[in-house]
Order: C-alpha cells, then sequence, then structure tokens
C-alpha cells in the first residue's frame, strides 16, 4: 500500500509539473486541462469541439511540448487521402545493384501525440484511416502491420460553426474517443490576460516534464487502481440506463434515444473514474469520479431521436436525467 501511495503522489506531482508549463501559454480552461490530462493518463483519445480561436490546437501542441515525445500535426483537409495519414509503400531503386522494390514509407501517425485537426473537414473514407490505429495501435498496410509505438493518443479537434463542407464523425469513429471535450469563451478576465500575453515581444518557452516510459509506468498505476463492486455497478447500471430498449429505461429514454451507448462506454466510465481518483491523489475511484466524466464520456455516444430534436433536447441535456435519475434512486 506504501508503494501505492508512492505512485500516486508521483502521479501527483506530474500532472501538477504538466498544468504549470501549459498555464506559461494557455490562460484559464482549467477544467478541459484537467479533462486532456485525465485522458493522457487513462491512455484514451480525445475530441475537442470548440469555435476558432480558442487555444484548442495551441493547447494540444503545448501539451506535446511539456512531454518528451514525439508529435506529428496532421490537418485535415476534403482533398487529405487515407495513406497521407498512415503512409505508403513508395517505389525505390539501389543504385549500387540497379534492383528495384518497394519501401514502406511511414506517415504522421507514427508519432506519440496525434494532433488530428478539424478532423471533420475530411472525407469518412480518410477519417477511418485513424480507426485501426486508435482501437490496436497497428497500420497495416499491404501485407504487413506495423505496431505503433506506446504512448499512442489522438487528440482531434472539431469546428461546431461552418458545417458546410464538413464530414460528421462516424458513430464508430466517434465511439473510439474515450472524451467528447467542448471548449467555451474565456470569462472578461481571462481574455484580457490573453491578450496583454500575446500581444507582448516575449514568448514563453515550455520545458519537457515527462517522458514515453515515464507516461506508460503512470499509466500503468492508473490501471492498477482497485475498484469496488458499487462503482463498478454503478458505472454500468448508468451507460445501461441510456439504452431505449432496455427493460428498465425511462419513459423519456425511449422516446428520446434511438442508440445508447455501448459497452465501451462503460469501461471509459471506470478508466476516467480512476483516472480522476489518481490524479486528485486517491487510491480508489468513488461514485462521484465516475458522475464527473459521464458528461464527456456520455454525450456523443448516445444518438438521440427525431423526438428529441423536435423537444430541443440533445445528447448532454440526456446524460444529465440519467444522472438526476441515478442519485434519485
Amino acid at each position: 500500500m506504501d508503494n501505492s501511495v508512492a505512485r500516486i503522489q508521483e502521479l501527483s506531482a506530474a500532472v501538477n509539473a504538466l498544468k504549470a508549463e501549459i498555464a506559461k501559454v494557455i490562460v484559464g480552461q482549467e477544467t478541459v486541462i484537467d479533462n486532456i490530462l485525465t485522458a493522457l493518463f487513462a491512455n484514451g483519445h480525445v475530441l475537442i469541439e470548440g469555435v476558432p480561436g480558442l487555444a484548442k490546437t495551441l493547447m494540444i501542441s503545448s501539451l506535446a511540448k511539456s512531454l518528451s515525445l514525439s508529435f506529428s500535426r496532421i490537418q485535415f483537409t476534403p482533398d487529405l487521402m487515407p495513406s497521407d495519414i498512415t503512409g505508403s509503400d513508395i517505389l525505390v531503386s539501389d543504385s549500387s545493384t540497379g534492383k528495384h522494390g518497394f519501401e514502406y514509407l511511414k506517415g504522421p501517425v507514427f508519432a506519440n501525440i496525434i494532433l488530428a485537426d478539424e478532423i471533420n473537414r475530411t472525407p469518412p473514407k480518410t477519417q477511418s484511416a485513424l480507426l485501426q490505429a486508435m482501437q490496436e495501435n497497428t497500420i497495416t498496410s499491404g501485407n504487413k502491420t506495423w505496431e505503433l509505438q506506446k504512448p499512442f493518443i489522438v487528440m482531434a479537434t472539431q469546428n461546431p460553426i461552418e458545417q458546410e463542407g464538413t464530414y460528421p464523425l462516424p458513430e464508430a469513429q466517434l465511439d473510439r474517443f474515450m472524451f467528447y471535450i467542448t471548449i467555451d469563451y474565456p470569462t472578461y478576465e481571462e481574455e484580457l490576460m490573453i491578450v496583454e500575453n500575446t500581444t507582448g515581444g516575449v514568448m514563453p518557452t515550455i520545458t519537457p516534464q515527462l517522458g514515453a516510459q515515464e507516461i506508460i509506468a503512470l499509466q500503468k498505476v492508473i490501471r492498477d487502481l482497485p475498484v469496488s463492486d458499487h462503482v463498478l455497478k454503478y458505472a454500468v447500471e448508468l451507460v445501461r440506463a441510456s439504452r431505449p430498449n432496455s427493460p428498465d429505461a425511462d419513459p423519456e429514454i425511449k422516446r428520446w434515444v434511438s442508440w445508447g451507448a455501448g459497452p465501451r462506454a462503460s469501461q471509459y466510465l471506470v478508466l476516467g473514474a480512476k483516472a480522476v481518483a489518481a490524479l486528485s491523489g486517491r487510491l480508489s475511484p468513488s461514485e462521484e469520479d465516475v458522475r464527473q466524466v459521464a458528461p464527456i464520456v456520455l454525450k456523443h455516444r448516445i444518438l438521440v431521436s427525431f423526438a428529441a430534436e423536435a423537444e430541443g433536447i440533445n445528447s448532454a441535456a440526456i446524460v444529465e436525467k440519467l444522472l438526476h435519475r441515478k442519485l434519485q434512486a
């Protein structure tokens, strides 16, 4: 137990150090940064949505700079091809022998942290190029399969406005993202500080704090945290309550939801709760930790019905209703 306490303390110290580095560049957005770090140490992918100019890209690149990891930024555009992400075989010749052959040229997905910028601006065919990488940490080209280096985290951004020329992510792709995080406008005081910090002559320097092996070790600490039976049951029951075909689903859920969250949501609720507990210095997650991550785990996994859209009900409101119902139970 003493070793577990020491490892949790080490994790808390690492998170505080990362926050301090990111805060050199990013003003405010503490909850968003907490959620991104939670996903990082839970080894989960993140989709971040916000209007232009809210520093989504800067936030992810700043996190990458604070880690001694390889980083790739992929700018998703309508003409991007799957091979532009994964890589492809190219014809090469040996000048000494004159022989020709194919050699695999690795694409930008071969990095520890991938920034998939404006992921909804490219067609589903190209979006799906990330599916195998996100789920299996591998890339297949021809008859060869390549292992991706660990840790491997995809952090994607998308813009909720300017929907012309965009391609909504398929549900199978959305389900690979552990968290769906929304960034809002800064407060008045934060915006004043942003303008002051970014219009001067000196730009802050970010110092790397953690390497790959340290992150992998801390991810294992989170995986190894024990979870009580009642917390496991709470997470599974919460997810099952989102399914309209569930016997004990509320009448509103049956009317508002076309498809509920799948088993991967239960897994991510528990992993997210473990990470929240560990980052807070606790040795085991509680139901409150599950409730904390539930909105960003569930809202992109619940497909609302036409009736819900007609009544102005979105998936976030449905998650709030589910959480309220569980509190009342």
